[in-house]
């Protein structure tokens, strides 16, 4: 009988030398890049802290460093007054009554305003606005200038509070913008406690 002949198959190299392409997973890429030149991987450069003598990391660390007390809004009230009434006594004894006295009281002012914002609890926040001015109000009568009897003095509160009034509205400011940033703050996290809170 008569045999067909059968072409063997060619698993070697091919003629020409070349060898055959890798039939793996990224065969095809592995065989197009060329060889010999090294990758280059992109570098991220790491975000640096506040090194410890910086400035940013000073005031950091006189902030955490500052009592926090949570005033009430009696308390409030009465720690803002007593300070006001403490400045006014001090200005009035080394400046005396006169316009510079005023000024120094007024920018005095402010930071106790933005202090008693912060120190007052969460639960009377709205009264901060309220005892900031009253405060200012009663230490202002020993730098006011007086005169004789009860209607001098009065005179004289009066022309003060006129005068220094934008210190006034300044320093209330202050305090009021403190207590609506306190009240957002307040109201976010109770919100994303809310979100977390496992469904009963």
């Amino acid at each position: 009988m008569e045999q067909h002949r059968t072409r063997p198959a060619q698993y070697g190299p091919r003629r020409n030398g070349a060898p055959l392409p890798s039939q793996g997973r990224g065969g095809t890429a592995a065989a197009a890049r060329p060889l010999g030149r090294p990758v280059r991987q992109r570098t991220v450069p790491a975000r640096t802290a506040p090194g410890p003598g910086s400035p940013v990391a000073r005031v950091v660390r006189a902030l955490r460093a500052m009592p926090n007390p949570r005033l009430t809004g009696l308390g409030s009230g009465l720690f803002c007054a007593a300070l006001m009434t403490l400045l006014g006594f001090v200005d009035e004894l080394l400046l005396g009554a006169s316009g510079a006295s005023l000024t120094v009281y007024g920018v005095l002012f402010v930071p106790v305003s933005l202090l008693t914002a912060l120190w007052v609890r969460r639960g009377d926040l709205l009264t901060a606005p309220v005892v900031v001015p009253i405060a200012f109000a009663v230490g202002l009568v020993p730098v006011a200038e007086s005169g004789d009897g009860l209607g001098g003095r009065l005179m004289g509160l009066v022309t003060a509070l006129a005068t220094e009034a934008g210190w006034l509205y300044g320093g209330t400011l202050v305090a009021g913008s403190a207590v609506i940033v306190r009240r957002i703050r307040l109201v976010r996290r109770r919100r994303a406690a809310a979100r977390n809170r496992p469904p009963a």
